[in-house]
């Protein structure tokens, strides 16, 4: 990973903090943990009190990165247009019976 990828990177983890913050403030040492352990591909167990925000943390992690993939940053290709629902229904009903 070159310089301007890292930098690159790190600029959009900090827009990411910086949006869910706007939600649930007084959090960031939290939610730069649970944005690293997502970056690893790990999984994150929130646990307190009740009436701490845990569901809107949660929330809004997963609107802050819907239809975000790792490589979508990086993305150099347009993805592959996929067949329509209706021709992979058939293909799967001829495959099995």
């Amino acid at each position: 990973m070159g310089t301007d990828e890292l930098a690159a990177a790190a600029e959009a983890a900090e827009r990411f903090l910086d949006n869910i913050e706007t939600v649930v403030h007084g959090k960031r040492e939290q939610i730069t943990l649970i944005t690293a352990a997502l970056m690893c591909g790990g999984h994150v167990l929130l646990e307190d009190v009740p009436g701490t925000a845990k569901t809107v943390l949660a929330r809004a992690i997963a609107q802050s990165i819907r239809g975000v993939t790792p490589f979508s940053l990086h993305r150099r290709h347009p993805p592959a247009q996929k067949p329509p629902a209706k021709k992979v229904r058939s293909e799967c009903r001829n495959a099995f019976g």
